[in-house]
């Protein structure tokens, strides 16, 4: 043990040293885990919202606001984004204004200024990975906190974020059109099959009711991207037999809900933070239960026995809600 703390010590040593990076995530190593405790009622709530970074434009900012007004009715205790948090080609480093222009001066409400917990998408990998990942961020604005894949703790519901832009084969295509910065990921294979391999321990290791897998990229969608086969024939396994509840994502600018038929799960994208109306629909093989090719956000309240989910618009119109008893979700 001794022995293999010593090399991924020296593995985080020698990138920090290649980058000149102020912090660095190390890959092969378990997944870091945060912790948090539910209300003092035992419920928690949350918002989640994705493919938002535009410098306020493209209603960023009236999203924001309705999330601020929503954020507050329902006491949040923290925000989600599902990846894509900074647009066309991520942060080009720790001083790129982008990160005030389109996140700290942009949700401004008092129920906003919780903690963030992110995830990167195919754009922010574009631009330098290493600068959202970065310590420096989170003292520009204590609420920015963005890994590749972590776990969080919140007692009740354990949610598992997973870094979905490696598994896109076509990323790693050679293509003089968009560069990604797979510093630190890189050889593909090791970095997912490690990936995977510490994600199932963690989800085995959880003895939470709810199960919550965060993801940029779609599992199952109706919209512009469709289903994402590298997901499906990797992760999705996976997911399946740790029994896990919900698959969030982002990537498809819209709001969507889509049952499985073959398992209890549960997929939900959260990807309206900015531009959307793709004007997309491709119907697939599992349940859809609601879709709206718009912008907006999602809301959810967990107790140990029931969840709550709820679709806002732009204009922070309720636009589709659905509850799930816990002990009714096991038994489908």
């Amino acid at each position: 043990m001794a022995f293999v703390a010593i090399q991924r010590v020296a593995l985080t040593v020698v990138l920090l040293a290649a980058t000149m990076a102020p912090a660095l995530v190390p890959c092969y190593a378990e997944l870091q885990r945060f912790e948090r405790s539910p209300k003092a009622d035992g419920s928690l709530s949350l918002l989640v919202v994705g493919d938002w970074g535009r410098n306020g434009m493209f209603n960023q900012s009236e999203v924001a606001t309705q999330m601020g007004r929503i954020g507050e009715q329902l006491d949040i205790d923290f925000v989600i984004s599902t990846g894509d948090n900074f647009y066309e080609d991520g942060l080009t480093g720790v001083d790129d204004k982008k990160f005030e222009e389109s996140f700290t001066n942009v949700y401004t409400a008092n129920s906003l200024q919780k903690q963030w917990y992110s995830v990167l998408g195919n754009h922010d990998y574009r631009g330098n990975v290493l600068a959202q990942l970065s310590h420096v961020l989170r003292s520009i604005d204590s609420r920015w906190l963005c890994l590749r894949s972590f776990v969080l703790n919140a007692e009740i519901v354990d949610f598992f974020f997973v870094d979905t832009t490696p598994f896109q084969k076509s990323y790693w295509a050679n293509s003089t059109k968009d560069h990604y910065d797979w510093r630190g990921v890189a050889p593909r294979d090791t970095y997912i099959s490690t990936l995977l391999k510490d994600l199932d321990a963690a989800l085995q290791e959880s003895t939470a009711p709810w199960k919550i897998v965060i993801g940029h990229h779609t599992m199952r969608s109706v919209s512009e991207h469709g289903d994402t086969p590298e997901l499906i024939a990797l992760l999705l396994p996976v997911l399946k037999s740790n029994g896990v509840d919900w698959y969030v994502n982002g990537h498809d600018h819209c709001l969507e809900h889509i049952s499985s038929k073959d398992s209890p799960i549960q997929y939900l994208t959260s990807g309206g933070g900015s531009k959307a109306w793709r004007g997309v629909f491709t119907p697939n093989a599992d349940k859809l239960r609601f879709f709206y090719d718009g912008q907006g956000f999602m809301a959810v309240q967990f107790t140990r026995s029931t969840a709550d989910l709820s679709f806002y618009d732009v204009f922070g119109r309720v636009l589709y809600k659905w509850s799930a008893p816990k002990f009714l979700h096991r038994a489908v």
